[in-house]
């Protein structure tokens, strides 16, 4: 059996077993996108849900795993070098696990466009979109001043034109289906949440919606969207 001690959030969140993935996360775009790549890889793995309140991303256990404080995280009890490896960012944690499977990653030149697009979700759809939520939904939607909005508004809509341009004639957006899909879809999902497809004529980008209705009917999608359970 494996012996993860050395790590301290398992102080707090405590493995029941220890040879297998360890899950550290809360169901937000970029949380779900790791727990849908388990579900689709088929690795065993052991979720814990921790919060987005400081009192679960910013204690001395979590920070010990993540020092930037967000979810996700993971521990994989059997890293490259046969020992434990511990992983934040969720980009860093897709590409990790793609390579320890060898699956939702092409080689060759393949690799590099699944690459690319994930690069765009993390450098674009994911903190835009985020922004567009804050400005829209939450506390930033209090601010009188409408060009914050309005920039968010319009940054959302050019991502999704390129989206949408990418995606004509296409099924999944590198090729087959990759850790790419699986890292933009859920910000796309994540319109609803934050109210804001009708500002952003949502419906219009046709192939994106496609996109995201076929992502939805997978059922690891499925699975990976409810883990770890909030209820």
């Amino acid at each position: 059996m494996s012996d993860l001690s050395q790590f301290q959030v398992t102080s707090r969140w405590p493995a029941q077993n220890q040879d297998v993935i360890q899950l550290y996360s809360y169901p937000t775009p970029n949380g779900v996108k790791v727990s849908i790549a388990l579900e689709e890889l088929g690795l065993a793995y052991e979720p814990h849900l921790v919060t987005l309140s400081d009192s679960d991303v910013k204690s001395d256990e979590f920070l010990s795993l993540n020092p930037n404080n967000k979810i996700p995280a993971i521990i994989d009890p059997n890293g490259p070098d046969g020992n434990p490896i511990g992983l934040f960012e969720s980009g860093a944690i897709l590409i990790y696990l793609a390579e320890k499977t060898g699956k939702l990653m092409p080689e060759g030149a393949g690799k590099y466009e699944v690459i690319k697009w994930l690069m765009f979700q993390m450098g674009g759809v994911g903190p835009m979109l985020g922004q567009l939520g804050f400005f829209y939904k939450f506390a930033g939607a209090e601010i009188e001043d409408p060009r914050p909005r309005e920039r968010y508004i319009n940054e959302a809509k050019r991502l999704l034109s390129v989206l949408d341009k990418q995606m004509e004639g296409r099924e999944w957006i590198a090729g087959d289906y990759s850790i790419a899909d699986i890292a933009i879809v859920p910000w796309l999902r994540a319109l609803d949440f934050y109210g804001a497809k009708e500002v952003l004529e949502f419906d219009s980008f046709t192939h994106v919606n496609a996109w995201l209705d076929r992502f939805l009917t997978r059922p690891a999608v499925q699975k990976g969207l409810k883990i770890p359970n909030v209820n």
